[in-house]
């Protein structure tokens, strides 16, 4: 059953558009975990951090992170886009200002302040129809989609 495109609306629906996520990066065999805020636009995850914390120090070492927020795992390739005000990163700003006020003005004018954006290689939840348990993958990389009950 891989109807890629035709599920995508629905796994988005289900993600919304923004919220406290728990990015895991790793780095030297150390991964790290911790809450972050995020923005969703055009099916990539945007969020900002300093670029002398550890989660940022671990991307520039090794791009893969993933997310987890409610019964989605997310994993993708994270890449820094400048400074969260810069025009380019307009869209953003919006949409973090809208969702996260006070991170928003708190800590977007700080000049080692780092946008970053995350593209999904792989999406998989688990869900339950009735009692039995099954999992869905949204695989980007390859444009497919199945679901596989347990």
């Amino acid at each position: 059953m891989n109807n890629f495109e035709g599920n995508l609306p629905r796994l988005w629906k289900k993600i919304g558009s923004h919220g406290v996520m728990v990015l895991s990066t790793c780095s030297e065999n150390r991964v790290t975990s911790r809450p972050i805020s995020v923005v969703i636009i055009d099916e990539k995850f945007y969020c900002q951090t300093g670029a002398d914390h550890l989660k940022y120090q671990q991307i520039l070492q090794n791009p893969k992170a993933a997310l987890c927020v409610k019964n989605f795992s997310i994993e993708g390739t994270c890449r820094d886009l400048g400074k969260p005000l810069d025009n380019a990163n307009s869209a953003f700003a919006s949409a973090y200002k809208k969702h996260f006020l006070l991170a928003y003005k708190s800590y977007s004018h700080i000049e080692k302040e780092r946008l970053l954006e995350i593209t999904p290689t792989l999406i998989y939840s688990w869900s339950y129809e009735l009692t039995k348990p099954y999992m869905e993958y949204w695989d980007f990389e390859n444009r497919s989609y199945r679901k596989e009950y347990k």
